[in-house]
């Protein structure tokens, strides 16, 4: 195995974990009542599951030094995955699993071209090429496909 292919291995280990937090995240939903209470659950468990993991590996905690080089906008990234998951929470019991991770996607890979494309939020620049353009439209097609599908009953 490649250096490369490690990281192809954990984006795919990832990107299959979603559907089954999406779908546990809205089971919960049936219990507790409303999106951005599933949501701060979630993130409370996922908060202390990271703690457990730092203690457990042993990672230092971060220095004031180190935290104070930051900008205060480096840290709206939990702020942002507090919007997806209420978001998956929302429109899955509506639009389905299926729907709502495609569109997920196809925002996602729409976002990711144009931060790639310019090299945004410090993100290395990689540009736009026909090919990666026709990978993103593909994405958005099949989007289209699942969308069009009829629903029964």
């Amino acid at each position: 195995m490649n250096g490369r292919s490690i990281y192809l291995l954990a984006a795919l280990l990832g990107g299959s974990i979603l559907p089954i937090q999406v779908a546990l995240n809205t089971l919960l939903r049936r219990y507790v009542g409303e999106p951005m209470q599933v949501t701060f659950i979630s993130y409370a468990a996922g908060t202390l599951a990271s703690l457990l993991i730092c203690l457990v590996l042993r990672y230092p905690a971060p220095s004031m030094a180190m935290l104070t080089q930051t900008s205060w906008w480096m840290w709206i990234g939990g702020c942002l995955g507090t919007l997806y998951v209420w978001s998956t929470i929302f429109a899955t019991p509506q639009i389905g699993a299926a729907l709502t991770l495609a569109l997920t996607i196809a925002g996602q890979m729409i976002a990711a071209l144009f931060l790639d494309q310019y090299g945004a939020i410090g993100l290395n620049k990689v540009p736009a090429s026909p090919e990666r353009v026709a990978g993103v439209v593909l994405v958005v097609l099949g989007v289209s496909l699942v969308a069009y599908t009829k629903r029964s009953g």
